[in-house]
């Protein structure tokens, strides 16, 4: 009868270890919101987790799971923590005191993971995660001492021989209780306790989500209220011809909700326009600069369709995007600062950027001064910039790669070195500089699309940024290469659709696409990884003709 008993509790130990641990994290988002909503143990950890993972593993992560892959990665926090806790929970049943000492020991982790993330400024970051794990501890001890206490007992005799055995003495099950009248383990203070457990942690991460989500209303109320001013210099029209409408093919301006989102940031920053600061300073540096959002709105403004690419993009992947940008030019407000670049005697040769979470990315200081519409982007195909894609302000470089010059959520630009300083990227084995490959991709027909015999329209586009794309042809199988017709250019910052009507055959074919840019460089057909500067190689797809 008493392995009968233990079998009864076992279960409910478990489930005591899992009404802990999320009465840890519900309590740790309520202190998260008194703090920063980034302090939370889950997100903590996550980015911590994110800053240690391989290169590769990374990689590997953004191409299976795309903009999922900070959800799986926080549901794998999740599922993890919820196989502990029931560890935990077992455990505690026999050893009680160890199984609560657990609870804190992972509420230590998280608070080591909140104080040591790059954008951490207080040690109050550890709060969340140690508070939540105190609340967490706590009620285990108390669950666990309902399973083991006798029917009867004080409040404080609860806590006798519960270092002891399951099944041993102090610890005889209500079974046992009906065969020979001894007390059994307290089954209504435990379903009391357990309830009301449930229903104050329920409430506590409820409060503490609203007030979390709450906090940034300010930040959506200033970007509510803007009405981006006409440009200066504004892009001009789109060139007639630069728009096919091949069914199929990826538009020629990507909507903003469309467009890629490639970066570190478990929580979206939500910065207020009004009270947003930037700095310029650093070596070279002859004047520094603090700026306000509205001293950028009052200055010379430029707008340029620009297609931006990420380092992450697969051959024939789907991270590069094509918008209208609105902003400051960088150029005209590092010369302000009396920077120099290093062709003019500059002594610096990296700029570096900072995001409100701590991102650095590295830009060579060459490239921003040499001409091309490096800019502090403010606006987004007509809008302000949405929140996920850097609100208030970000840098747009044309022609580098996004981990080398897209730094979202801007807050301070300094001048150094390469040697001096490795941003963010850099330290995890991706290269210094980076320039957008020549690169090309079909996007209709689809891989292992089945059309029809007869004409069928092969189309997709290709980009060279800053240096713009002067051929593109497309092979059928081992044939030879066909010229595409190539959409109007817009500019050479910007993608170039292309199409090729193909005489299609019944049978098993690959299509393969290849571009040449306008220093007539043509994309090599060698595959490389995107670490440590880019994939590189031909795009093809295998379709089957019935």
């Amino acid at each position: 009868m008493k392995i009968l008993s233990r079998g009864i509790r076992l279960p409910l130990a478990a489930l005591s270890g899992l009404l802990a641990g999320f009465a840890a994290l519900a309590v740790a988002e309520l202190v998260s919101a008194a703090v920063r909503p980034e302090s939370g143990p889950v997100i903590a950890v996550g980015g911590a987790s994110i800053d240690r993972t391989p290169p590769a593993l990374k990689d590997w992560a953004i191409r299976h799971f795309g903009t999922n892959d900070k959800l799986v990665l926080q549901l794998g926090i999740l599922a993890v923590l919820a196989l502990l806790a029931l560890v935990l929970g077992v455990l505690a049943l026999r050893f009680r005191r160890a199984g609560a000492a657990g609870v804190l020991l992972f509420g230590v982790v998280g608070a080591l993971a909140a104080t040591g993330r790059p954008d951490s400024t207080s040690a109050a970051d550890a709060l969340p995660s140690v508070v939540g794990a105190v609340a967490g501890a706590g009620l285990l001890y108390l669950l666990v001492g309902r399973l083991t206490a006798r029917r009867g007992s004080s409040t404080g005799a609860v806590g006798k021989g519960v270092e002891g055995p399951v099944g041993g003495e102090g610890a005889v099950g209500e079974e046992d209780e009906e065969r020979d009248g001894s007390p059994g383990w307290d089954r209504r203070g435990f379903v009391i306790a357990a309830g009301a457990a449930a229903v104050v942690s329920s409430g506590a991460g409820l409060l503490g989500r609203s007030l979390n989500d709450s906090r940034g209303q300010g930040a959506v109320a200033s970007r509510a209220k803007l009405t981006l001013p006409k440009p200066a210099s504004p892009a001009r029209p789109i060139p007639s011809g630069a728009i096919l409408h091949t069914p199929g093919i990826s538009p020629f301006v990507t909507p903003n909700a469309d467009f890629y989102r490639v970066d570190t940031a478990l929580v979206i920053p939500k910065v207020d326009a009004t009270s947003w600061r930037m700095k310029i300073h650093g070596k070279g540096v002859g004047r520094p600069l603090t700026l306000t959002y509205q001293d950028l709105l009052n200055r010379r403004l430029i707008e340029r369709d620009i297609t931006l690419t990420c380092v992450s993009n697969e051959v024939g992947g789907p991270y590069v995007g094509n918008a209208r940008w609105i902003g400051v030019p960088l150029a005209e407000l590092l010369k302000e600062a009396g920077v120099r670049p290093p062709s003019r005697g500059g002594p610096a040769d990296q700029l570096v950027a900072r995001s409100v979470d701590g991102m650095t990315i590295g830009s060579p200081v060459e490239d921003v001064m040499d001409g091309r519409d490096a800019m502090l982007a403010l606006g987004m195909n007509g809008e302000p910039l949405p929140f996920v894609h850097g609100f208030p302000v970000r840098m747009v470089v044309p022609g580098l790669y996004g981990y080398v010059s897209a730094c979202k959520w801007l807050q301070d630009l300094e001048l150094t070195t390469f040697d001096a300083y490795d941003s963010y990227w850099v330290k995890r084995s991706w290269s210094r500089k980076a320039p957008i490959k020549t690169e090309s991709r079909i996007d209709t027909p689809k891989p292992f699309a089945r059309p029809k015999p007869g004409t069928v329209m092969i189309a997709g586009a290709a980009w060279a940024q800053h240096r713009g794309i002067d051929r593109v042809e497309v092979r059928v199988d081992e044939g030879s290469w066909m010229p595409a017709d190539l959409a109007a250019e817009d500019s050479s910052d910007t993608w170039r659709q292309w199409s090729l009507p193909w005489r299609a055959t019944s049978g098993t074919h690959t299509l393969t696409v290849r571009a040449t840019d306008r220093t007539g460089q043509v994309q090599t057909e060698q595959r490389t990884q995107t670490i440590p500067d880019g994939a590189s190689g031909w795009h093809s797809v295998v379709v089957t003709v019935d």
